[in-house]
């Protein structure tokens, strides 16, 4: 059967997705376009791209997530400093590691720019902090003056990546000779469910299932604000996620697998192998349980 996926941000607890798509192969799903914001733009590009359940696993248990970190020359030269790298680099680690290593994945499957995919068949979200807007890629690029054909995925996905104050943002320069700073896209849609449902009749073209990183809509821990730093935490939290639960809500929550993880924070960059295959079977479990009553 061929469906639209969406996956959700999450860091590191994207490891579930893994047994998800092992299920959803198991029952003889296609991909026929794919969505997503942060490590969910990351997913769905390697979908898109055609790589399967189980070269992702063999790609991704190997992976020392860590080494994917690159220091920026303040951390390196002194990281008792690090927050020099924050103030005048806008974050502590640079991001062209990971965008090496997304364009050596692409490449193996012969994918460079948006232009060796379906049109349409990829979409990934970002957010323009500069403009105070949602980028939708590679829709929004010519406003910026882009041709879509030419632009890297990998520079996409990393765009959609760039967690703030964590990673240095993007830096882009539009045709108007403006400078963009572009963050990590879960700041305004971190499940962008809503991307494959047509905005005038409401309808989708085929059915969509999105895959989220966190428990179903009536398990939603509340946050907890008795100091300013939970304050600023709760406030984030609720940026992140206010949009999406609305729209859930309303609309396709009955289409979404949650996936339940407690245990693991999106930075944790240091899982091991056993807390990897944690990640993945909450993932298997979770998609059939989704998969046994789900009506599409």
């Amino acid at each position: 059967m061929r469906i639209d996926g969406v996956f959700a941000g999450g860091g590191v607890k994207a490891f579930a997705f893994l047994g998800a798509m092992e299920v959803m192969e198991e029952r003889r799903f296609q991909f026929e376009r794919t969505a997503g914001t942060s490590a969910g733009a990351l997913m769905a590009a390697l979908v898109q791209a055609g790589y399967t359940a189980e070269e992702l696993k063999s790609i991704l248990l190997s992976l020392e997530v860590s080494d994917l970190l690159q220091k920026t020359k303040w951390m390196r030269r002194a990281p008792w400093l690090s927050w020099l790298s924050v103030y005048w680099k806008l974050g502590l680690y640079k991001g062209d590691t990971f965008e090496q290593w997304v364009k050596g994945l692409l490449a193996e499957k012969n994918i460079y720019t948006f232009r060796d995919l379906p049109k349409g068949s990829l979409r990934i979200v970002a957010s323009d902090i500069s403009s105070g807007k949602m980028m939708v890629l590679p829709d929004d690029l010519e406003d910026y003056g882009y041709n879509p054909d030419r632009f890297p995925v990998a520079l996409a996905v990393r765009m959609s990546c760039m967690l703030p104050y964590f990673f240095e943002p993007v830096k882009l320069k539009s045709r108007q000779g403006k400078k963009h700073i572009i963050v990590d896209g879960g700041i305004l849609s971190n499940f962008p469910i809503w991307l494959y449902r047509d905005p005038v009749s409401g309808l989708c073209k085929r059915p969509v299932i999105g895959f989220q990183l966190s428990p179903s809509l009536k398990e939603m821990e509340q946050h907890k604000i008795n100091n300013a730093v939970e304050l600023y935490q709760s406030l984030f939290d609720t940026m992140r996620k206010a949009h999406d639960l609305r729209y859930m809500a309303e609309n396709d929550a009955q289409n979404v697998v949650f996936l339940p993880i407690e245990d693991v924070k999106t930075t944790n960059f240091d899982l091991t192998i056993e807390q990897k295959e944690k990640l993945i079977n909450i993932g298997r479990t979770e998609t059939k349980k989704f998969l046994k009553t789900w009506k599409c």
